[in-house]
C-alpha cells in the first residue's frame, strides 16, 4: 500500500559518537533520560497549577454518570446513610452533606475551585456579595466591639457598616485607608479586624494592603480585603498579607449579569486563639459550647473562621447561594483570565481617550493611566493592568453627565460591573445615593461622576457610542 511506503521508517545504523561536542550532547541526552525514567508519575491533582488551569479543572473528577461538565445538584436535603451518620455529621466528627442551606455538591466545586484562585485554605460561598461583607464582620464581632473599614466603599456596604451594623451594638471607625497613621489611630483594644477593597468602588483609590497587614498584624487582627474589583487574577490579597478574603461574585467572576452570589476564602494563617477575639476563645452556646480557636482537632484549628461561618451565621441566618448561581459562576470563571485581559485593554483605550477629549472632559481616572495618581500602587498590585473600570467628569457637572448616560445607544445604564458589556451609571445618584453629600465627598464621589464598566465589545464600537454621546450631551 502506498501509505505503508511512505510511512515505514528506513533502517538506520546505531551511531555512538567518541569524542568532541557530540560525545558531550548524547552524554547529556543520557542523563535527562535516567533522571525522567526514575520520577515517580505525577498525580491528577499536581497538574492543575497554573491560574488558568485551576479556572478550568480544579475541584472537579467525574463522578460515576463520568460527566465532564460540572453538574448542577438541584436539591435542598441529602438522604443520611444511617442515625450514626447523621449524628456525626452534626456533630462536626464526619464532613458531608447534610442541607442544602449549608453545603451542596456544586457549591462545593466552586468554593475548591475559588479558593485554589486566591490560594487559600477553604471557602464559603454565600447568597451575594454584601452578604459576604456582613458575614466577615460578625464572625470576627460582637456587641460592644469595633472595626477599622476604608471610608471609601461600595454604598452598599457603607450603609451596612454605617447604619446597620451599630444597631447590633458593632461599630465602624471610617479612615482614610491610604493613610496608614490614621488606620492606627483608630485601633484600640475592642478593634477585631481591618476592612477595606482592593480598588475602591466607584473613586479606584488602590489600598496599601503591605502596609495595612503590618499593622493588622502589630494589632493581632486580620485583615479582609473585598476584591471584588480585582478578582484573583489581577490581584491576590493573601499574597500582601491578607486574612480573609471575600468578594461578589456577580460582576468579573461570574461575568455576564446573570447570578447573583459571593463568597468568603480564609488564608488559614490567622491565629484565633490568640486572645483578640473572645467568640473564638470563649464557650459558644449556639454550639455546645466548643471555644472555635481553641478545641477544634489539629487538623480543622487553621479553619477555624471558615467553619464557624458556615455552622453558625450561614446555618443559622441562612444567606445560602443557590446551586443554580454556582453553576453559572462556574461556568464564568473558566474564561476569567482571557476577560479579564480583554477588560484591562479596552479600558485603557477608553480611558486614553477620554484623556484626550479635553474639550468636554474635565478629569479622569484611570490606574493604568501614567499620569493618574494611582499609578505606581497600579504597577504594584494590579500587574499594571489597570483593572476595567473608567471613571470621569463631563464639563457642566451632573446635568451633563445625565445627558451623556440618556444618550447612550451601546453602554447599558444599570446598576452593575463586571458584565461582558460595558455599563454607564453616575453612582451619586444611584449606587451611592444613600450617602449624604459630604459622605459621598470623602469617598471620591462628585456629583457629576461618570463611572464606566468597560467590557468585551470591539473597542471602536465603545468609543464610537461614548464620541457620540458627548457629542449630543453638549
Amino acid at each position: 500500500m502506498f501509505w505503508k511506503k511512505c510511512t515505514e521508517p528506513k533502517p538506520q545504523e546505531d551511531y555512538t559518537p567518541t569524542t568532541g561536542p557530540a560525545l558531550e550532547r548524547a552524554e547529556n541526552r543520557a542523563e535527562k533520560s535516567k533522571s525522567v525514567e526514575s520520577r515517580p508519575l505525577p498525580k491528577a491533582s499536581d497538574l492543575v497549577r497554573g491560574f488558568n488551569t485551576i479556572c478550568l479543572h480544579e475541584g472537579y473528577e467525574p463522578d460515576g454518570t463520568t460527566s465532564c461538565g460540572i453538574p448542577l445538584y438541584r436539591t435542598a436535603p441529602y438522604v443520611f446513610k444511617d442515625t450514626e451518620t447523621a449524628a456525626n455529621l452534626f456533630a462536626l466528627k464526619e464532613l458531608g452533606n447534610i442541607y442544602t442551606r449549608l453545603m451542596n455538591p456544586t457549591t462545593d466545586i466552586l468554593e475548591k475551585r475559588f479558593t485554589a484562585l486566591e490560594g487559600g485554605a477553604a471557602g464559603l460561598a454565600v447568597s451575594s456579595g454584601t452578604s459576604a461583607c456582613f458575614y466577615c464582620i460578625i464572625n470576627v464581632a460582637e456587641q460592644g466591639d469595633n472595626f477599622v473599614s476604608a471610608r471609601n466603599l461600595y454604598g452598599g456596604t457603607y450603609t451596612q457598616f454605617n447604619d446597620i451594623m451599630p444597631k447590633f451594638g458593632i461599630n465602624a471607625k471610617f479612615v482614610d485607608i491610604c493613610d496608614p497613621s490614621a488606620v492606627k489611630a483608630a485601633i484600640d483594644d475592642k478593634t477585631r479586624a481591618i476592612f477595606c477593597e482592593t480598588v475602591s468602588n466607584p473613586a479606584l483609590e488602590i489600598s496599601p494592603l503591605d502596609e495595612l497587614a503590618s499593622i493588622a498584624n502589630e494589632a493581632g487582627i486580620p485583615l479582609i480585603v473585598d476584591d471584588t474589583f480585582t478578582t484573583p487574577y489581577l490581584m491576590k490579597p493573601f499574597d500582601h498579607g491578607a486574612s480573609i478574603v471575600c468578594q461578589s461574585l456577580t460582576k468579573w467572576t461570574g461575568g455576564h449579569g446573570t447570578g447573583i452570589g459571593g463568597i468568603v476564602v480564609d488564608s488559614g494563617k490567622f491565629n484565633w486563639a490568640g486572645g483578640k477575639h473572645p467568640i473564638y476563645t470563649e464557650p459558644d452556646s449556639s454550639y455546645g459550647g466548643l471555644r472555635w480557636g481553641l478545641d477544634l482537632p489539629e487538623p480543622l484549628s487553621p479553619l477555624a473562621f471558615i467553619l464557624r461561618m458556615r455552622t453558625v451565621p450561614l446555618r443559622n441566618l441562612g444567606a445560602a447561594i443557590s446551586p443554580d448561581n454556582s453553576w453559572m459562576f462556574l461556568q464564568g470563571i473558566e474564561t476569567l483570565p482571557l476577560r479579564m485581559e480583554r477588560h484591562c485593554e479596552n479600558s485603557l483605550t477608553v480611558a486614553e481617550f477620554l484623556s484626550e477629549r479635553t474639550d468636554v472632559v474635565s478629569w479622569v481616572r484611570f490606574p493604568g493611566l501614567p499620569d493618574d495618581s494611582q499609578y505606581e500602587k497600579n504597577q504594584k498590585y494590579l500587574k499594571g493592568k489597570g483593572g476595567s473600570l473608567v471613571v470621569f467628569e463631563i464639563k457642566g457637572g451632573a446635568e451633563k453627565g445625565r445627558a451623556f448616560i440618556d444618550n447612550l445607544k451601546l453602554l447599558k445604564h444599570v446598576a452593575n460591573v463586571g458584565d461582558a458589556k460595558s455599563l454607564a451609571i453616575n453612582p451619586a445618584t444611584t449606587t451611592h445615593s444613600q450617602m449624604n453629600e459630604e459622605e459621598q465627598r470623602l469617598c471620591g464621589i462628585t456629583p457629576g461622576m461618570i463611572r464606566l464598566s468597560i467590557g468585551l465589545e470591539t473597542v471602536e464600537d465603545i468609543l464610537t457610542d461614548i464620541d457620540q454621546a458627548l457629542a449630543l450631551c453638549m
